[in-house]
């Protein structure tokens, strides 16, 4: 009998199905319905709860993160308001509510590592988890600053999706998380999609890398063409968007959906010349 860790068979068997009754229907969509159907959030909640079903595995000459976490690991969890973090981004944040200011001194007390997760609704100040989206990144805490006010400065650097399985018992907000699943970032797709993004942002920035000195790239905090997941996530952490959309982004596993969504932004949000 089928179970939940059959959901992608399930989701094809259901495209096919839809698809003999002539209802197009993709492969992303039919992953969304199937997680409905089994009681779950949306796919990226599903596909967490898989991963952390299976045992790991070592693949040999497999490229790891860079600070790899065991499904159904145990993180702080610091919420943000009005703000979606992507990885490759090294920013500010600053903290004045007390839990948050416990979550953040814990990660620094143990590996530097905290969950940061946007709120669904900025007017929270006591937010739980089911306040929050489902989907954020973990962030190592870089340094700390106390500001004349009282308030908190901590830099944190950006690292990786990460999906919540489910709260944490402790004097803060924490979760258990899970890996959050990403395709499409090696295709030849991705990689010609990679580019146009690239072109786009030069003309939404009003800057062209072509005749600036070497390095300006490096400024802006954008890796190359040839990385088409970081690059993703470095152009959608300097566009601007509501919050709703730049979460949907944040949320999109699939690198190839992710640069279409950026050239579909940028485009419709022309710079004032």
């Amino acid at each position: 009998m089928r179970d939940f860790r059959d959901a992608k068979a399930m989701a094809q068997t259901l495209r096919e199905a839809f698809t003999t009754k002539s209802v197009p229907i993709t492969h992303s969509e039919s992953l969304e319905l199937i997680a409905q159907v089994l009681g779950f959030h949306d796919w990226n909640v599903l596909a967490a709860r898989i991963q952390a079903s299976q045992p790991a595995v070592h693949e040999p000459g497999r490229q790891g993160s860079q600070f790899p976490m065991s499904a159904g690991a145990v993180m702080p969890v610091t919420p943000m308001r009005d703000i979606v973090f992507f990885p490759q981004i090294v920013t500010p944040i600053f903290v004045g509510r007390e839990k948050t200011m416990r979550a953040l001194e814990s990660a620094m007390a143990g590996d530097g590592l905290v969950l940061v997760v946007t709120q669904r609704r900025s007017g929270d100040d006591d937010p739980t988890l089911g306040d929050l989206y489902s989907v954020g990144v973990t962030a190592r805490v870089l340094n700390r600053q106390t500001l004349l006010d009282g308030t908190l400065k901590f830099f944190v650097s950006c690292i990786e999706r990460k999906t919540i399985v489910r709260p944490a018992e402790d004097e803060f907000l924490a979760a258990e998380v899970a890996p959050f699943n990403e395709t499409g970032g090696e295709s030849a797709e991705a990689a010609d999609l990679a580019r146009a993004v690239l072109a786009a942002y030069q003309t939404f920035a009003k800057v062209d890398f072509g005749t600036q000195p070497r390095g300006v790239q490096t400024l802006f905090r954008l890796p190359n063409a040839g990385d088409p997941g970081p690059l993703a996530d470095s152009v959608a952490g300097l566009v601007s968007a509501p919050i709703e959309r730049k979460q949907q982004i944040l949320e999109t596993g699939n690198v190839v959906t992710r640069l279409e969504m950026l050239l579909e932004l940028m485009r419709a949000n022309p710079p004032v010349a």
